[in-house]
């Protein structure tokens, strides 16, 4: 995704330990109770949920631990997960936006701020950073799905905000109103997409250098590999020769 994709596909090239990939399973499957527990549990009816489930197909979860997360959520097992945004500063004045699920709002809050401290940044109160995103509704799919003339056709008439189309794949943006439209539309015509989801869009990026920059990583870094934290959104841009660095 805009402002995201960037750092993300550097840690993705890094592959994934077994430890990794059950941590991000969990995580997945306590978004699909969650969204499943706010709504109905049938994907079909409950937008949210819809967008969980295909986030974890597209990182291959089973589809039994699927069934599993939602059945949870109707049975009353489990402990009660709040949701909370934490926003703060990383290193060049960067904007950080972090979501997370937890059942222990002090654990985890104190967490968060020891990532932020450790790597020369700072938390900040809810809606210090968040105007500079804007809340927008992204639906994925990989390259092969459509010709990106076909994906442009199809997602104006769907009613979608912005196309954007490269070999690496297409990003499709609509406002959160239209996004579940938007969605059904595509799918319709393209099928599944590779993801769909509500996101934190940065409105402009801020350039850093590589000290900055390699600092911002290991503070999102360190963010993503807790239990707690879903989601991490920075607007920030890194240098070529760091990219090529860290992708080596």
């Amino acid at each position: 995704m805009a402002g995201h994709s960037q750092f993300k596909n550097i840690m993705h090239k890094k592959g994934r330990a077994d430890a990794a990939r059950a941590k991000l399973f969990g995580k997945l499957a306590r978004e699909i109770t969650v969204s499943a527990k706010m709504g109905l549990p049938d994907p079909a009816m409950n937008p949210r949920l819809r967008a969980a489930v295909l986030a974890a197909r597209a990182e291959n979860m089973p589809k039994d631990n699927i069934e599993r997360a939602i059945k949870k959520s109707q049975g009353g097992e489990g402990e009660n997960y709040e949701e909370i945004r934490y926003e703060g500063y990383a290193p060049g004045g960067v904007a950080v936006i972090v979501e997370a699920l937890t059942d222990n709002r002090n654990r985890t809050a104190s967490e968060v701020r020891s990532y932020f401290t450790r790597y020369g940044g700072s938390l900040a109160e809810t809606g210090a950073v968040s105007f500079m995103f804007k809340r927008v509704g992204l639906v994925q799919y990989d390259a092969g799905k459509a010709t990106p003339d076909a994906m442009l056709d199809a997602a104006i008439e769907a009613g979608a905000d912005d196309v954007s189309s490269s070999p690496a794949g297409h990003e499709v943006i609509a406002s959160t109103e239209n996004f579940h439209d938007v969605t059904r539309a595509l799918e319709a015509k393209f099928g599944e997409p590779a993801k769909a989801g509500l996101v934190w869009r940065p409105q402009n990026s801020v350039a850093v250098d590589d000290e900055a920059g390699e600092k911002i990583l290991k503070l999102i870094e360190s963010l993503e590999e807790n239990d707690d934290v879903q989601n991490v959104y920075a607007n920030f841009e890194i240098s070529d020769a760091l990219m090529q660095k860290l992708s080596a």
